[in-house]
C-alpha cells in the first residue's frame, strides 16, 4: 500500500508534465492569431493630439480595412513590435491607427517621439474600458478591422514578421 501511495503523486506529476509538453508543441500562431467574426466596439475615443477631436471603429475611417494597434509606453513589447507596425504603416497609407491604453499623453507622446510616429491617427483609452471592449487581453493587440466595422483578425502579443504578414493579408482584403 505504501508503495502505490508513493507512485500516485509521481504519476499525477508526470501526467501533468505530459500535457505541458503538448502545449508547448503545438505552433504558436493558433494560440495568437484568430478571425475575430464579431463587431468593433462603438467607443468614441479622443485623439491624442487633439482631444476635441473623436475617433471610432464602428464604422472604421474610410473604405479599406483598417488595423488598430493598441499600445503604451510603458509596454516592453510594444517597443519591440514598433518596426512591424511601421512596416504596416508605410505599406498600407491611412490603414494604420494606434490606440493608447491606459497611458499618460505626454508618456504616449514621449514614445512616439523617440521611436516614431507610424499611425494616421492615435485614440486615447485611459481607463482602458475600451480595449477591454475589443476583447484586449493585454497590450499589444492589433485588431484588423473591415469597412462594415466586422472584426476580421485579432493578434494578441507582439507582431512579429509571421504576424505582420497575416495583418498584411487581411488588411489587404
Amino acid at each position: 500500500m505504501k508503495r502505490w501511495q508513493a507512485i500516485l503523486p509521481l504519476a499525477a506529476l508526470v501526467g501533468l508534465g505530459t500535457l505541458g509538453a503538448i502545449q508547448l508543441m503545438r505552433p504558436a500562431e493558433d494560440s495568437f492569431t484568430a478571425k475575430a467574426d464579431r463587431i468593433a466596439p462603438a467607443t468614441v475615443f479622443p485623439l491624442l493630439n487633439d482631444e476635441t477631436e473623436t475617433i471610432s471603429f464602428d464604422p472604421p475611417p474610410g473604405d479599406k480595412p483598417v488595423m488598430v494597434n493598441l499600445f503604451a509606453s510603458w509596454c516592453a513589447p510594444c517597443r519591440a513590435e514598433h518596426p512591424e507596425v511601421t512596416a504596416l504603416a508605410e505599406a498600407h497609407p491611412g490603414q494604420v491607427f494606434g490606440l493608447a491604453y491606459k497611458d499618460r499623453p505626454e508618456d504616449t507622446l514621449g514614445f512616439l517621439a523617440e521611436l516614431g510616429n507610424p499611425f494616421e491617427k492615435i485614440g486615447v483609452d485611459r481607463s482602458g474600458q475600451g480595449g477591454l471592449e475589443f476583447g484586449l487581453t493585454g497590450v499589444p493587440e492589433t485588431f484588423v478591422i473591415s469597412p462594415d466595422a466586422k472584426i476580421i483578425l485579432h493578434v494578441r502579443g507582439p507582431l512579429d514578421a509571421d504576424r505582420r504578414e497575416k495583418v498584411r493579408a487581411a488588411l489587404e482584403g
